[in-house]
């Protein structure tokens, strides 16, 4: 009874914080377009031309990613962060809301 208790008092502490563990913050696509300029080495964003890396003009209109993978923004991060096939990872590169202004900007493409 007492766990039952503890857990439905952290629970309720959680949602009163607007804790969701599923949510990302939304980004700017403006500052996203900064950050999008060293990406810009390897991906172009304008013309559907592959440079070192695919073209993302029209990445969230596309159906899947590279890797075979829905676009979504989970999916999206996920290859922002562990990078992959001499992509490098932007994990500890670019803080938590460098990432979400960039795939705010990626959906403007």
């Amino acid at each position: 009874m007492r766990k039952i208790l503890v857990c439905t008092s952290a629970l309720g502490l959680m949602l009163a914080a607007g804790f969701t563990v599923s949510a990302q913050k939304a980004g700017d696509a403006a500052k996203g377009k900064e950050v999008f300029e060293q990406c810009s080495v390897c991906h172009n964003a304008d013309t559907d031309e592959k440079k070192v890396g695919p073209s993302l003009k029209g990445l969230f209109k596309r159906e899947k990613l590279k890797n075979g993978k829905p676009v979504t923004e989970q999916n999206v991060l996920a290859v922002i962060n562990a990078g992959g096939n001499g992509m490098p990872s932007y994990a500890d590169i670019l803080s938590a809301d460098e990432k979400a202004n960039v795939i705010a900007y990626l959906k403007t493409l």
